[in-house]
């Protein structure tokens, strides 16, 4: 068990795929196993820390519905309803067509996000890097992950 601190994306990806191996074992508490884990996520909360959004107000509009449908388990598919079509829904989050109005008004009504997050100006896609444990995850591992973060 060497870690140290994690300096690059690669680093970040590694320590992830890492920590989720551990998880899945559930190892003992007290175990050099457990002690991985907490010392794993101490480095990659530290990442995180520095380089991505902790909270709802950091997040533009595209970050916050994807942050939306992970937590929720939503599919580009179910995005539709209300964006659009497929290729709609794929330009809307790839940041190649804003949000309008009536997507705005769809997404705030039938999934509850706040419309003041829905009218933020979109950033750059090479300004934004999407940290995995900020976003809740579906898998239970992820949930332990970020209990031991916090």
């Amino acid at each position: 068990m060497e870690i140290s601190l994690i300096r690059t994306r690669k680093e970040y990806d590694a320590a992830m795929r890492r920590l989720h191996q551990l998880l899945d074992v559930d190892p003992a508490e007290g175990s050099p196993e457990s002690d991985e884990i907490e010392l794993l996520s101490l480095v990659i909360g530290q990442y995180e820390d520095e380089r991505c959004p902790k909270r709802e107000d950091t997040f533009d509009a595209v970050e916050f519905i994807l942050y939306v449908m992970e937590e929720r388990g939503l599919s580009r598919k179910d995005m539709e309803a209300y964006i659009g079509g497929s290729g709609r829904v794929s330009e809307v989050l790839s940041r190649r067509r804003p949000l309008t109005l009536a997507m705005i008004r769809r997404l705030h009504d039938g999934l509850g996000i706040p419309a003041d997050i829905l009218i933020r100006p979109p950033r750059p896609a090479a300004q934004t890097e999407k940290c995995a444990s900020r976003r809740p995850a579906a898998r239970n591992s992820k949930d332990h992950a970020a209990s031991a973060h916090a």
